[in-house]
């Protein structure tokens, strides 16, 4: 009897090694399935992240250009014009994509750097359409919100 006792002993001394190594070895993989999630999930988040940072350069440099472009419809705006004119149908064009522009600032970017943008947006349809007094500057009239938008956007984009 003791002899088999000892071989019972011996048994589920061995039958607990093999279950221990069994909760050992599951949470192992389960630890190691977990860590590789979230290490799957952080790639993913960058990669968004990346997508997202290449998305708001693409629009900033879009409203930028168009910006340009609209300041450029400014300085050449003639003292009287037809809405038929050539300077007329192209600046009428350009301000339409520079208010979609401003309109997918608002989209991506937090709302200061649209309320930003859409200051410069109003102060440049207001110089293009309307013009300035004589003797101010196109430039020197739009510098600051220009420059604010500007500095928004590289906040942003830190």
């Amino acid at each position: 009897m003791a002899a088999m006792s000892g071989q019972v002993w011996v048994s589920l001394i061995s039958l607990g090694g093999v279950a221990l190594g069994g909760v050992l070895s599951f949470l192992v993989q389960h630890a190691t399935q977990r860590s590789a999630e979230r290490a799957e999930q952080q790639r993913q988040r960058v990669t968004l992240s990346e997508s997202r940072r290449a998305e708001r350069l693409a629009l900033l440099e879009r409203f930028v250009e168009v910006g340009a472009e609209a300041e450029r419809c400014a300085f050449s705006r003639p003292s009287r014009w037809e809405e038929t004119d050539t300077w007329a149908v192209r600046t009428q064009d350009v301000m339409n994509r520079l208010w979609v522009a401003e309109r997918l600032i608002r989209l991506q970017f937090p709302l200061p750097v649209h309320d930003a943008a859409r200051a410069y947006f109003l102060d440049l349809n207001r110089t293009v359409w309307d013009g300035l007094p004589d003797g101010e500057s196109v430039r020197d009239y739009l510098e600051n919100n220009r420059l604010a938008f500007l500095d928004a956007a590289r906040a942003v984009m830190e």
